[in-house]
């Protein structure tokens, strides 16, 4: 029978009191990701786990196209800041890669939503605390969970759905009300029963999802159960990051929500305010075409009349979910290709295969245009638009013109 020595018992001993960030790095060995160049410099590649992976998320978006998503949403993001997030198995603190993590969510989630909205609620000492209130604008969200990341007392989720439904009930039915909760306690201390605020959630039809730093919580389970939202356990830094944002593309619509209405909205013109001058609204340089009131920013809804204000790039930006780009075609057979550079960048193809995936070739089903990995993706998760068949439609109006 094998009997582990000394030197197997202090290996074991010390990859035990690891953190999680310092396994995260001991696993994925990136020391070995580093090569050497024509050139003689050190260059990182990707490996193949992280072009496979994008390859996946281009091909599931686009299977997912068909499905009903809402295009308006009204999400209320709860942060929990009890004392378990100054917990240090994150580098340097639980606190510090949420706060930092949550700032990207901000950025990305109205990226993906251009004619949404978005709420900020912190936990902490029992109470729910209402930081912002639900509007398009990223910064402020940003500044306002800057200024409030003191850590203390314990989280409260009864409080925290009471505070976000008292907003999210009156809202129209056109859009989707969703709330997110960002949980590191294992634990909720709640003034009564829990179980007749996620009911209360339900029969308004808001969706609550979870992400959970620490482990899984039993109540969060059930309540993402029964609202249909989703729940994740974190299991490092960088999975954190995935899960928040897999938050920020719209999710399907549940049956009760798929059936199609119109929804009336106005495209304020932008007039400076004179000095002294009288108005009604909250003020700004966005004028309401309806009743003339001046709103802030945009999207928005008119304070006076309640109609729903957008600008034309915000109701253009959020077509992309709708018809996406359709995922091209990979290149296995380098030597075989037709082009010598991409189409987008000018990059020239390494023929031999030397650089691995960076400049990984592919080509449009439609305009037959080639494209590298880097531009494949950025097409795809950032512009929406294939060049090619953009400049192939244009070529096409000009010749019918």
């Amino acid at each position: 029978m094998y009997e582990p020595d000394d030197e197997d018992l202090a290996a074991e001993e010390q990859a035990a009191s690891l953190k999680a960030w310092e396994k995260h790095y001991q696993a994925e060995r990136t020391w070995e990701d580093l090569e050497e160049d024509e050139t003689g410099r050190l260059r990182i590649t990707h490996g193949d786990k992280q072009y496979r992976e994008k390859r996946r998320k281009i091909a599931m978006a686009a299977a997912n196209s068909h499905v009903c998503k809402g295009m308006i949403r009204f999400l209320y993001v709860v942060v929990d800041l009890s004392q378990a997030v100054n917990e240090a198995d994150m580098r340097p603190s639980r606190l510090a890669v949420v706060s930092g993590i949550l700032y990207k969510f901000f950025r990305e989630y109205f990226n993906q939503n251009p004619l949404s909205q978005l709420g900020l609620v912190v936990t902490r000492n029992g109470v729910a605390e209402r930081l912002t209130e639900l509007s398009g604008s990223p910064e402020s969200h940003i500044t306002a969970l800057k200024e409030n990341l003191e850590a203390a007392g314990d989280m409260s989720i009864q409080n925290s759905l009471e505070q976000v439904q008292s907003s999210l009930a009156q809202l129209p039915t056109y859009g989707t009300r969703e709330v997110l909760f960002v949980v590191s306690a294992l634990s909720s201390c709640d003034p009564g029963n829990v179980h007749t605020a996620i009911a209360a959630a339900k029969s308004a039809n808001i969706r609550v999802s979870v992400v959970s730093v620490a482990a899984e919580l039993h109540i969060c389970r059930r309540m993402t159960e029964e609202t249909g939202g989703m729940f994740g356990v974190s299991q490092s830094q960088h999975h954190l990051e995935d899960l928040l944002m897999a938050h920020a593309p719209p999710p399907p619509l549940n049956e009760q929500a798929t059936k199609a209405s119109l929804v009336e909205m106005g495209f304020p013109q932008k007039r400076p305010l004179d000095k002294g001058a009288f108005f009604s609204g909250r003020g700004g340089e966005y004028v309401c075409p309806r009743c003339a009131s001046r709103v802030e920013e945009l999207p928005a809804q008119c304070s006076v009349c309640s109609l729903t204000l957008v600008s034309s790039p915000h109701l253009a930006r959020s077509y992309h979910h709708l018809f996406p780009v359709a995922p091209f075609e990979e290149l296995n057979d380098a030597a075989k290709l037709d082009a010598t550079n991409c189409f987008a960048c000018n990059l020239k193809f390494d023929r031999s295969g030397a650089r691995g995936n960076d400049d990984a070739p592919s080509v449009c089903p439609r305009c037959k245009k080639i494209y590298c990995f880097q531009c494949d993706v950025f097409i795809h998760e950032k512009l929406h638009n294939c060049p090619g068949c953009e400049i192939d439609k244009a070529k096409g109006n000009k010749n019918s013109a």
